[in-house]
């Protein structure tokens, strides 16, 4: 990467608003043909990470960033068993289909709704004791309709399925004449085995499944830096985690340094390890150092978090990633640009800058795959709950297990949102949608920067800094949004 003026913009410390891409020749055919696989570890299609955000990554977000090509990353928060539970069940879910959701015909009315919001494609499948298919409901079916009426009752019984491995194409020319949205996918003997969708079905076209070496969906976990970390990522590891990442909001400190050195012995190097958060050189060298793969980049920038409003202490997001990737990369190792992420040309840009995957919370904490409940406002506008890491929600709840002494004294620091709404968008209101969007953004930011892979994006970019101006020019103003 290389600046339009270095003599002065090299000087400058620059958030992704303050840049842009400048475009160059393309030698390619087609955006399609551009390689988005990420060069730090093997495993997914693209470079998009879900954040290790309590209100963001949990079984679903998980399962689906993993069938979709990315990665998630489950909270340190989470109880190991938890994690246990929910590692098993990404080990064993189906790496094309969505896993679907199903009754019994002698459930309710107030089952069904307990369970219909869980996914994106709003499809509840009614299920003999075979669980092979009775019917399907939707939330059409629901309306003017008693909490206790049940499933056989509410189900319409025309029922349009697919057989496991039907061609991607096949299935979408399916649903388009059946007119319907999402199939039910059947096994050999009739039973049911998932769901596919008609956008799906184009989607993981373009989306490949982030599998590890055994063929199965691949999932990571964070740990904090307590000095309980290496028996923590010990378990993690007998689970079998695609990767660790130790988290803290400070990561240029010594109970870090300790802990990624606890977590090195332990680990070995069976599984990358990741870092972080640190928004200078120094930083970086020392986490690279003290055992670390992969370094998380940035320190203020997170929708939730208020820490630069609280301490002054952090860095612009593009300069950040910009100087920690160069001494990351001088060492043979890598980083991820953490928070920020507003817009796909904001993961463009951290790529341009040397990161090798980009980590999303807030936009993806508004999908209906996030682990929070759909919530309805005053106008009838689905949302869900937000909250920063270390806010003083999430730390009540990691302090927890403390008396009420020091939970009062801990609960003066904070440096977080605890509670925001995030509205579920029409286009954004699934993982697979937001990614599409991100993922075609990126390959054509990279045609536009003339690179047919992310480390061509990063040696052929030209970045050009804009005033505000130059940068509200470039956003949608046709319309009116709400």
């Amino acid at each position: 990467m290389r600046f339009l003026h270095p003599e002065r913009d090299e000087s400058l410390e620059l958030a992704l608003e303050d840049v842009f891409l400048t475009p160059g020749y393309f030698d390619g055919g087609s955006r399609f043909e551009v390689d988005l696989r990420p060069a730090d570890f093997a495993g997914g299609s693209h470079p998009i990470v879900s954040a290790n955000m309590n209100a963001v990554t949990g079984k679903r977000m998980a399962e689906t960033m993993a069938r979709y090509g990315g990665l998630g990353v489950l909270p340190q928060d989470m109880a190991l068993d938890t994690v246990d539970r929910i590692v098993k069940h990404i080990k064993g879910a189906d790496p094309r289909y969505d896993t679907a959701l199903s009754v019994s015909p002698r459930a309710t009315l107030r089952d069904v709704l307990g369970i219909i919001r869980k996914r994106s494609h709003d499809l509840v499948v009614v299920v003999d004791d075979e669980r092979r298919p009775l019917g399907i409901i939707t939330h059409a079916d629901l309306r003017d309709r008693d909490q206790y009426t049940r499933a056989s009752a509410l189900m319409s019984p025309r029922v349009v399925t697919i057989p496991a491995g039907t061609p991607n194409r096949d299935a979408f020319l399916l649903m388009e004449e059946a007119r319907v949205k999402a199939v039910p996918v059947l096994d050999a003997e009739g039973r049911l085995h998932g769901i596919l969708t008609r956008e799906d079905a184009v989607r993981l076209e373009l989306l490949r499944p982030s599998l590890d070496a055994h063929g199965d969906l691949m999932v990571a976990a964070a740990v904090g830096i307590s000095s309980q970390a290496g028996a923590a990522a010990a378990r993690l590891l007998e689970m079998g985690v695609s990767a660790l990442v130790l988290d803290t909001a400070h990561g240029h400190q010594r109970r870090m340094l300790e802990a990624l050195r606890a977590v090195r012995q332990v680990v070995g190097d069976r599984v990358p390890l990741i870092a972080g958060n640190v928004c200078t050189a120094e930083g970086t060298a020392a986490l690279i150092e003290a055992g670390a793969d992969i370094v998380k980049v940035n320190v203020g920038p997170g929708a939730m978090c208020t820490t630069r409003m609280q301490t002054g202490a952090g860095r612009p997001t593009f300069s950040s990633a910009l100087v920690c990737a160069r001494e990351a990369r001088r060492r043979g190792k890598h980083i991820w640009a953490d928070g920020g992420v507003r817009h796909p040309r904001d993961v463009a840009l951290y790529l341009a800058a040397g990161a090798a995957r980009v980590m999303i919370g807030t936009a993806l904490s508004g999908t209906f795959e996030s682990p929070g409940d759909v919530k309805e406002d005053r106008e009838g506008h689905l949302y869900k709950e937000n909250y920063g890491m270390a806010s003083a929600r999430a730390v009540s709840d990691r302090t927890a297990d403390l008396d009420a002494f020091e939970r009062a004294k801990k609960g003066f620091f904070r440096e977080g949102i605890s509670t925001s709404r995030i509205y579920i968008q029409e286009g954004r209101e699934s993982v697979g949608g937001l990614l599409i969007e991100m993922i075609t953004g990126v390959q054509s930011a990279c045609t536009y920067a003339g690179a047919a892979s992310l480390e061509a994006l990063h040696d052929k970019a030209l970045i050009g800094v804009q005033t505000l101006s130059g940068y509200s020019e470039g956003t949608p103003h046709g319309a009116i949004r709400r």
